[in-house]
């Protein structure tokens, strides 16, 4: 069965930055490689759990190469989500520190307990 393929806001993001950076050459060449960039991600829906699990840099993750770039991914409940796409030049630990750091604090602001009025209440 091949699992369903979702994009994280910051994957979205990753996709944009890196199509606009290819733009300042060529429209039609960033068009294209953005266009193979997706289509292997959706490739990963294939068979997941035959790519390198990476964790070392968080719970869960795996990764796939495409050319210079890396695809950062989990699967959860038989969906892929693709948590990031990054050069692999950059120094991704703490790249996906920093990802990981802002993501832990949105969670823990969302699992503070509410009071009555609704705020969060203070430990």
């Amino acid at each position: 069965m091949i699992a369903k393929v979702t994009f994280s806001p910051k994957s979205r993001q990753d996709h944009l930055d890196i199509g606009d950076h290819l733009a300042k050459d060529s429209r039609e060449n960033s068009r294209r490689f953005i266009g193979k960039l997706t289509e292997q991600c959706q490739r990963i829906g294939i068979s997941p759990m035959g790519y390198v699990g990476r964790e070392d840099l968080a719970r869960g993750l795996r990764m796939a190469a495409s050319g210079r770039y890396v695809i950062f991914f989990r699967l959860i409940d038989d969906i892929v989500r693709i948590e990031r796409v990054l050069l692999g030049a950059r120094n991704l630990p703490v790249v996906l520190e920093d990802s990981n750091t802002q993501n832990r604090v949105v969670l823990l602001a969302q699992l503070q307990p509410r009071t009555e009025s609704g705020r969060t209440s203070e430990r």
